[in-house]
């Protein structure tokens, strides 16, 4: 089976067609294509959603048609049409979706709706690596972090999510008061490379709390700690301290929260998913810390960490492979819970 994947949710607009009987069976990516609309949004500091949906309406059909150069394969071929349904920026889901309804209908093939962050929690699969349910995965992205128990296609358990601010999202609002460009995520972690990261000390909010995250404190800290510390706009070293800092302060939080997850489930399994598994010293610590345990910690490829059509595409085929498809139709949904999915109805 080949299944065309297409990702609109955000500001990134990427397509893909995952083939089933590539690597002897096992599965893969036969080609994919991905543009980010960084540029377009990097003067307003974050994501424009009108700008969003119609930088996809302008670059879906060529991106398609450099898909299918690089697959070198017919648009014939093609069995199945995924697209992101949710969660998102309506008017960039209805984009993506509503193209991806009409190709299927005109090519005369299934098309599924699948859920975005779905996607990313079964991207570490995509290449057929070891990891295998359950597990306890780490979405952590610049709109959503959370924890959730994953039993299987569909069986997800939310073990805790974060009550305000984003892990990602809050390296986006770090990055502005730095004075960094967006993303904030990779430029944040590129100062903090050359800065000392017990510097400071900042808050870990709601370390003893369950499983939910709290982070719009730890951007309040970062805000007054470069309003307090002299120098802090102009001295680099300073600015690397603070950015060294903050960094740790995310990434110690997240690694006690998946650890307590890990321990409260009885599970040995991590996945970390997300725009933010990309961040190497969160996979660091996390390797470290599990290792403490005889845990194992899972992710994908750089590439297919931040938004990409490959996850949309393998997602899809997990759930065509299961029976499922959409009707004509097409109702997005910029806010899904993951717990209303299933195994059997979309």
């Amino acid at each position: 089976m080949k299944v065309l994947g297409l990702e609109t949710s955000c500001d990134e607009t990427g397509l893909a067609i995952y083939d089933s009987q590539m690597n002897d069976g096992k599965g893969g990516v036969l080609a994919q294509v991905l543009y980010s609309q960084i540029e377009l949004h990097a003067t307003y500091g974050g994501v424009v959603p009108e700008l969003a949906s119609r930088d996809h309406i302008r670059k879906l059909v060529p991106l398609l048609d450099e898909l299918f150069a690089q697959a070198d394969i017919d648009k014939g071929d093609i069995d199945a049409i995924a697209y992101t349904k949710g969660p998102g920026l309506i008017g960039a889901l209805m984009t993506g979706a509503l193209f991806g309804r009409t190709l299927a209908y005109a090519w005369g093939v299934p098309a599924i709706g699948v859920h975005h962050m779905e996607g990313h929690l079964l991207a570490p699969m995509i290449l057929g690596d070891a990891v295998q349910f359950p597990f306890v995965c780490l979405l952590v992205s610049g709109g959503h972090t959370m924890l959730v128990q994953a039993e299987g296609v569909g069986q997800y358990t939310v073990l805790g999510e974060s009550i305000d601010d984003a892990a990602g999202e809050c390296f986006d609002k770090a990055a502005k008061m730095l004075g960094l460009p967006y993303p904030g995520g990779p430029n944040v972690a590129k100062l903090a490379e050359t800065g000392n990261h017990l510097a400071y000390e900042l808050p870990r909010p709601m370390l003893g709390k369950g499983l939910d995250f709290s982070f719009s404190g730890m951007k309040t800290a970062v805000h007054n700690l470069i309003k307090d510390t002299p120098n802090a706009d102009c001295d680099e070293r300073v600015r690397a301290d603070i950015a060294a800092s903050f960094q740790y302060a995310v990434v110690d939080t997240l690694v006690k929260k998946c650890t307590k997850a890990l321990k409260q489930t009885n599970l040995k399994r991590l996945v970390i998913a997300g725009g933010v598994s990309a961040n190497q010293r969160l996979r660091a610590e996390l390797e470290k810390s599990l290792a403490k345990i005889g845990a194992s910690v899972y992710y994908a490829p750089p590439e297919l960490c931040t938004d990409n059509g490959a996850m949309i595409a393998y997602a899809g085929y997990c759930r065509l492979k299961l029976g499922q498809t959409d009707g004509l139709s097409v109702a997005c949904v910029p806010r899904w819970d993951m717990q209303t999915l299933d195994v059997t109805s979309q």
